[in-house]
């Protein structure tokens, strides 16, 4: 297909990010400036994030057999930008005294952040493998950024390992389909299959190797192992991109596939993916009750949340765009304040982060405004009302109540009582008597700092989308969260 200005004008958030990969490089080699290189980042994301607006003015629109950019695509590629541009604000103040190179972290996070718009904008397995692949590959660089540190370096090492074997899953599923069906894309992939049915062994097979791939992805149990030890060992500000970034990606990208593909609405694989969802909502749960590291409780918290959306993928009609649309949101927002409150107490870089739950005894009587933040995201975890993290639970609840997915009802009112202990158990160490050496302690001007203010702006808007969330629905509604016929 021959492409036009509008082809064109519709990349134009890709493009950008792409070209600030390419900038951010040049300049390292001319010279070494790491809040140059910082700066040029957040003004390319910046862009990106403009540049939405004349895409949504052409879409939708088909560019190659390969991206469909819609109303879609756009509001996650908008809600992929803004956790970028936070985690680059947090990783600044992070890096600054990192011992080594800290210019190549931005280029890394750019790289990650192509591959995740072109996954959301996948119409095709082709660009489907290539935008998984394009944001994953970097993330093993950034999870063993510190290199120096045993945890930082096992963790880039793990999810390098894992995530090969994930993929090698994914791709030989995808060739099984593609012998199967006899073609790639999502909408002739579905229709052929429903023509055929799904009774084929090669097709179930197929199909089964790419839950496995894409379960990896997404932290869903039982493909859920390295998870918590990723979070843990990798510098705060990449285990909050792995949190938010990559599983956002992944699952607007499920969300298409299966909405699209109308051979997914088979029962057996429904019941496949709702049985993945319970294990995920119980065992990420329970699991996370004999946690002691906050990060590893953030690990295994988004496994449960995971399990949440999923009742979402299952029901695929009604509400179920809007509820996706709704959670993640909220889930981004709570997550990238937590982490963001790891990072501050973490910046900057001193060794392995401050992650155990010793190091925020007490934290009230040292940092109170901080404490109040950290407060904030454990109840909109725990979707106490009020806050953003309720919001997101209603909307799952709605959805399957909506669909009569009774059972997956009982798993998120099962994993939301569970999960409730141990969002406590933090709140609760944050406000006991100090500890007599606390190791680990946020600077005193950390309000002051871009991450400070921003892990604030952050703390009011999960309050606000709690107690006011008509704005967010209105967004979510006005995006036009829809699949082009």
């Amino acid at each position: 297909m021959n492409l036009t200005t509008s082809h064109l004008i519709a990349l134009l958030p890709l493009m950008l990010v792409c070209a600030t990969v390419v900038i951010v490089m040049l300049a390292v080699a001319w010279r070494r400036n790491h809040f140059m290189s910082a700066t040029l980042t957040v003004i390319g994301l910046n862009a990106a994030l403009l540049a939405l607006i004349p895409a949504a003015q052409v879409a939708p629109i088909q560019v190659t057999p390969l991206l469909m950019v819609d109303h879609y695509s756009l509001f996650y590629m908008g809600l992929i930008l803004v956790a970028a541009l936070a985690c680059t604000t947090l990783a600044y103040a992070y890096l600054e005294t990192l011992p080594d190179q800290r210019d190549e972290f931005y280029m890394l996070l750019g790289c990650s952040v192509a591959g995740a718009l072109v996954l959301v904008a996948s119409q095709h397995l082709t660009s489907l493998f290539i935008g998984l692949e394009l944001m994953s590959v970097p993330l093993y660089g950034l999870a063993g950024y510190a290199f120096k540190e045993r945890t930082s370096l096992e963790s880039g090492i793990k999810y390098m390992v894992l995530s090969a074997m994930a993929s090698a899953f994914l791709l030989f599923g995808m060739a099984l389909l593609y012998a199967e069906s006899g073609t790639l894309s999502f909408t002739g992939l579905g229709q052929q299959l429903s023509a055929g049915g799904l009774a084929s062994n090669w097709v179930i097979l197929g199909v089964g190797m790419m839950v496995v791939g894409l379960g990896f992805k997404l932290s869903i149990a039982p493909f859920h192992l390295w998870t918590p030890d990723v979070y843990e060992g990798a510098p705060a500000p990449v285990s909050a991109f792995l949190a938010t970034v990559s599983k956002v990606a992944v699952f607007a990208m499920l969300m298409r596939l299966f909405s699209l593909a109308p051979a997914t609405a088979d029962g057996w694989l429904h019941t496949i993916i709702a049985v993945l969802a319970v294990l995920s909502m119980v065992v990420g749960n329970l699991l996370a009750l004999m946690q002691s590291n906050l990060k590893r409780i953030i690990g295994y918290s988004s496994i449960a949340h995971l399990g949440y959306l999923l009742t979402a993928l299952v029901a695929s009609d009604g509400l179920a765009l809007e509820a996706t649309a709704v959670y993640l949101v909220t889930y981004v927002a709570t997550v990238l304040g937590a982490f963001g409150v790891i990072t501050l107490v973490s910046s900057p870089y001193r060794g392995a982060d401050a992650g155990l739950l010793y190091h925020y005894r007490g934290l009230f009587w040292r940092r109170p405004y901080l404490t109040a933040v950290l407060t904030v995201m454990m109840l909109s975890l725990a979707g106490i009302p009020m806050t953003a993290g309720f919001i997101g639970k209603f909307y799952v609840f709605s959805v399957g109540v909506e669909s009569s997915l009774w059972w997956l009802v009982g798993g998120v009112v099962l994993g939301s009582a569970l999960g409730l202990y141990y969002y406590l158990r933090v709140m609760v160490t944050l406000y006991l008597s100090p500890a007599e050496q606390p190791g680990r302690d946020a600077p005193h001007d950390w309000a002051q700092q871009v991450g400070g203010l921003m892990v604030l702006v952050l703390a009011v808007l999960v309050l606000i989308m709690g107690v006011y969330p008509q704005p967010l629905i209105d967004l979510v509604q006005m995006a036009g969260l829809q699949f082009p016929i």
